[in-house]
Order: structure tokens, then C-alpha cells, then sequence
């Protein structure tokens, strides 16, 4: 029997459980991936394999393979029944993954292979994707995308950086507006949409077409409730949207207007810095770094003094 490492994933391994690009998924490694399911009763177990990398399907990786997934089989453990991964996902809340469905993350790990597994206890639906990869590949890429994605003007001065795997959108000078999933390829390339880009022609492309572009950053909630002093009122502002939408919510002083603010927020898991955040970027833009949440503590506090200013302009 092999020997691995099995824990939950981080947040940053969670894209690696989807199908990707065929550019991404060759510097990652990826060598194929399995789907499952355990049928209407839930103790059945019938699987799909895709292979991505033929070459890379080895005698060595599918006997890692089998050995991976009959352990994860055994009594006790995710993959005994649906009711075993039921239990899981009560028990290890901290796999849940940053998506609306019931998804759970797994990362199982051999000397050679790595093995991140999509679990979802529902019934109806399958219960099990795991993508297989290269170790050292799809670590070598994580920790080289953990420096984000660049996004610079002509003179290639950078304008904002964004998180692998976020969003960004695109205004055009007609109004209308894409938005689109960003891709780490290296520091000079991205993945925009379903293409390529090398950092300054994407800049080129933007300023000859006189469109606009802005981090949609996934630390953002969509929405969120301010107070706006200068008209005494509470608003709504909207990730992306300039300016604030009335809100018709009464109060009888400012005091009570932000107590009022802040007890919305927290009633739909908005934090202070969040809210913070969402003010700076509705007023003065979300490229700015005021509009990231790094930038402030817990509190909705700015860390740096040259932002402070804004954190209370309204």
C-alpha cells in the first residue's frame, strides 16, 4: 500500500478540481481525472476516467491510484458510502469549498502524485471528481500564482493586481461591460476569458478601444449596506458600480444609521472590511487600493496611513 498525506484543500487548490485550460492544466501536470458516483442506495461505486496526459498514465500512477482511492474505500473512511461522506463533511467544515454548491475539498498526497478530490454528499449528483496531477507541477504552479495577476497600463505601470482565479471587468466606451475569469500563466502572460495575453498587449488592447478594466475581487461581497453622511442616509453599493442605491431605511440619528449599517452587514457576513472596502471602490474606484480588503483590520480600519482619508470620505 502506498504511503500519503490526506487533509483538507485551501482555498487555492479548489479551481484545480474543475476542468481548466488546456494551457494551465500542461503546466500543472494534470494527468486525468475521476468521476464517481454511489448510486440510489449510496454503497455503490461506479467510476468515469478522463485521460488529459496519456504519456504521463504510467504503471507507477494507476497503482498510486488504486491504492489512493481503496483506502478512501475502506470501512470508516470518505468513500465507504454516502453516509461516510456525509458525516465528513459535518465533521471537517473547513473543506467546504468557496462555491454555492455542497462541494468539499480533499488533497491526498503521494511521494510523486497529488490527488485533489470534489466531494459532494448529495444525492442525485456525482460524489466524486478527483483531478490527478504531478506533485511538483501543480505545486510549482501554486506558489508561482500566488504572486497574482498583473494588470499594467502602455507605459507598464501596474494599475492592480488580482488574486489567480479572480474576475475583472471589461466597460466598453458604448457602455456595455464583460466580465471575465483571469488566469495565472506567468508573470508576463494571463489567461483572460478563453485567451492569452501578454501583460502590456492586453493594456494595448484596452487603451485602443478606449474600454475600461477593474478587479472584481472575490474578497468582495456582491453588495453591502453604508451610511452616507453627506445626504444622512443608508445605501447599498454594488462590486463594480460606482455610486450608492437608496435604501428608504429610516433611522433617528447618524448614530444610529451606521449601528444600523453595521448590524445589515453582519446579519449577511459582510465584515467591517469588507464594507470598508466596498465604500472606497464605490467612490473612488475599484481598481484604487482602497477598494481591497487587505488594506484595512478588522475593524474596517485602513492599515496605511496614504488610504486613511478615504475610509471615511463619505
Amino acid at each position: 500500500m502506498v504511503e500519503y498525506e490526506k487533509r483538507p484543500m485551501i482555498a487555492e487548490e479548489d479551481k484545480y478540481t474543475f476542468r481548466q485550460s488546456t494551457q494551465i492544466s500542461g503546466q500543472c501536470g494534470l494527468i486525468g481525472h475521476l468521476r464517481g458516483d454511489m448510486g440510489s442506495s449510496g454503497n455503490e461505486f461506479h467510476t468515469t476516467w478522463w485521460d488529459y496526459r496519456q504519456d504521463m498514465r504510467t504503471d507507477e500512477f494507476a497503482h498510486a491510484l488504486d491504492d489512493v482511492i481503496n483506502s478512501l474505500r475502506e470501512q470508516g473512511d470518505i468513500l465507504e458510502n454516502r453516509a461516510a461522506l456525509s458525516r465528513y463533511a459535518y465533521e471537517t467544515p473547513q473543506s467546504k469549498m468557496n462555491t454555492d454548491r455542497n462541494f468539499y475539498g480533499v488533497r491526498v498526497d503521494t511521494e510523486k502524485y497529488a490527488f485533489l478530490l470534489r466531494l459532494c454528499p448529495d444525492k442525485g449528483d456525482y460524489n466524486l471528481y478527483c483531478y490527478c496531477y504531478r506533485r511538483d507541477w501543480l505545486d510549482d504552479h501554486i506558489r508561482r500564482a500566488a504572486k497574482g495577476i498583473r494588470f499594467v497600463d502602455t507605459h507598464y505601470k501596474e494599475k492592480f493586481r488580482i488574486p489567480d482565479g479572480d474576475k475583472i471587468r471589461i466597460t466598453y466606451r458604448d457602455g456595455e461591460w464583460v466580465d471575465r475569469t483571469c488566469r495565472y500563466i506567468d508573470d508576463y502572460h494571463a489567461e483572460i476569458g478563453d485567451n492569452i495575453f501578454h501583460i502590456c498587449e492586453f493594456a494595448e488592447r484596452m487603451e485602443a478601444s478606449e474600454a475600461k478594466t477593474i478587479p472584481l475581487r472575490s474578497s468582495l461581497p456582491d453588495r453591502c449596506y453604508v451610511f452616507v453622511p453627506s445626504a444622512n442616509e443608508i445605501g447599498t453599493v454594488k462590486k463594480g458600480e460606482s455610486g450608492y442605491y437608496k435604501t428608504g431605511i429610516s433611522f433617528a440619528s447618524p448614530e444610529e444609521g451606521k449601528a444600523l449599517v453595521e448590524q445589515y452587514n453582519a446579519k449577511h457576513g459582510v465584515s467591517k472590511a469588507q464594507a470598508a472596502a466596498m465604500s472606497a471602490g464605490s467612490m473612488f474606484g475599484w481598481e484604487t487600493p482602497a477598494a481591497d480588503t487587505k488594506n484595512y483590520d478588522a475593524g474596517g480600519v485602513p492599515v496605511k496611513s496614504k488610504h486613511r482619508d478615504r475610509g471615511d470620505a463619505r
